[in-house]
């Protein structure tokens, strides 16, 4: 008797792949219809058992622009969702590789766990297609070096999924905009609000669910066994992600970084402190953790709290904070990007833009910072992060949030990360991109990778 996944695997049709129709409201249409031949295959689609990524949500949206012909899941059970609700036609993988090498893919969506986003991605790119993958793109900075490689010798279009760059109705490019016209004076520094992380654990292990290969899953980092919060909860292990760090400061680190100039750069130290949970003990050895040379309970191990600068070569700073409070002017907020120069401050988030700056602009400097959105935007119209990637697969141009900026962007991240597991300042080499003097920092640069079993496994 054949298992679920041996079924699964037998009855994926192999019949005429779908295309989703959808209709834009302007004059994008046009450039929906020139690219509905692209052939799609999304890897990582979640479904009904949880996980925390937006894999399904970014492989519906390339549906809809292209022709869906495959999917690939470790879950069984997502792969069958996903198949079903795009009609039940798409040949369905649980490897990667073997879904590369027999679809052969013009466009693929990555939308794995973070740890398997840069090994995926650069599979894909080698097989010759265009690439969207959801934030955030690298565990580690040498990561961001290797894919920022790989781009750059394919010529293939890869977008990342930091949807700020393009979404929530341009208030961030409307924020940039003002930060770099001058509007805020000179001098200009960014206060970041991010959010904490959990403290729990450690959690029982279970026997893997039906369906699921674990050890594909697991893929390059550290052999685990399985349990639920380890799998639907991965943002919160420093072995397959970075916590908030990476999490929501993909997406406010990049565009505080953007808006002061560094996106293709980066700072030169970074100083500050925080707490990690409570199964990490004191002046732990991070490097010997990823060295395989010491242990954790299995709980969540990314840090809580932080308040962490990031200093650039103009003497700007960027504050990263979990939580921002200043007394002076009833500052206070969990989530956003205060930027304050000489001559005023404002606030931004996902609901708001705010503050005497933005109040007192008029017709005409409303207009002045609609060009320079338009430019920050590479001359293309904002409004939908997915569209603009398939824009680009058609135009061959950098897409809006293209490697080499979000590179940049990972790298703060991940200094902020590395600051904290080694619990001193540190000094940064953006040009050369390495830390300065400081071997130990260097080695957590990047991390050794498990080998995962064969391609037809």
């Amino acid at each position: 008797m054949k298992s679920r996944r041996e079924f699964l695997k037998h009855s994926a049709a192999t019949g005429a792949a779908i295309s989703v129709p959808y209709i834009w409201t302007s004059s994008y249409t046009q450039a929906r219809d020139l690219n509905s031949k692209a052939k799609v295959a999304s890897i990582g689609v979640g479904g009904s058992r949880g996980r925390y990524n937006q894999g399904g949500h970014i492989a519906r949206r390339a549906a809809e622009l292209g022709t869906m012909i495959a999917v690939c899941d470790v879950d069984d059970l997502h792969t069958a969702e996903f198949n079903k609700n795009l009609g039940g036609k798409l040949n369905m993988y649980s490897d990667y590789r073997e879904l590369l090498e027999k679809e052969k893919p013009d466009v693929v969506t990555v939308g794995t766990p973070d740890h398997w986003h840069v090994p995926i991605s650069i599979a894909a790119l080698r097989a010759g297609a265009d690439v969207y993958c959801e934030k955030p793109l690298t565990l580690t900075i040498q990561e961001g070096i290797d894919i920022s490689k790989v781009v750059k010798e394919t010529g293939r279009v890869f977008q990342v999924g930091t949807q700020q760059r393009s979404e929530n109705d341009s208030r961030f490019l409307k924020a940039i905009a003002i930060v770099q016209s001058g509007r805020l004076g000179k001098n200009v520094n960014a206060y970041v609000a991010i959010g904490g992380a959990p403290n729990e654990g450690p959690f029982d292990t279970t026997a893997t669910p039906e369906g699921i290969d674990w050890d594909m899953w697991v893929g390059p980092a550290p052999a685990a066994d399985y349990s639920e919060e380890r799998r639907r909860m991965f943002r919160w292990w420093y072995e397959y992600s970075g916590g908030k760090m990476t999490d929501w400061g993909a997406h406010h680190i990049d565009i505080a970084q953007w808006a002061l100039g560094f996106d293709h750069s980066g700072p030169v130290s970074v100083s500050g402190a925080g707490k990690f949970p409570s199964i990490v003990p004191d002046n732990f050895n991070w490097n010997a953790y990823f060295n395989g040379d010491a242990t954790l309970p299995s709980g969540y191990n990314t840090a809580t709290e932080f308040s962490i600068d990031l200093k650039f070569e103009n003497g700007s700073v960027m504050q990263v904070n979990n939580h921002y409070k200043r007394e002076e002017g009833g500052i206070d907020f969990g989530n956003g990007i205060l930027f304050e120069g000489d001559k005023g401050r404002i606030f931004v988030n996902r609901g708001k833009l705010e503050g005497k700056p933005v109040q007192n602009l008029t017709e005409k400097d409303n207009e002045e910072l609609d060009k320079k959105i338009a430019e920050l935007y590479k001359g293309k119209k904002p409004g939908q992060h997915m569209r603009n990637f398939f824009e680009c697969v058609e135009d061959r141009e950098l897409p809006a949030s293209d490697v080499y900026t979000h590179h940049r962007t990972m790298t703060s991240c991940h200094l902020c990360n590395i600051n904290l597991m080694l619990g001193r300042d540190l000094q940064w080499d953006p040009k050369n991109e390495k830390f300065v003097g400081d071997d130990q920092a260097n080695a957590l640069m990047s991390r050794q990778s498990r080998k995962v079993g064969s391609a037809t496994a």
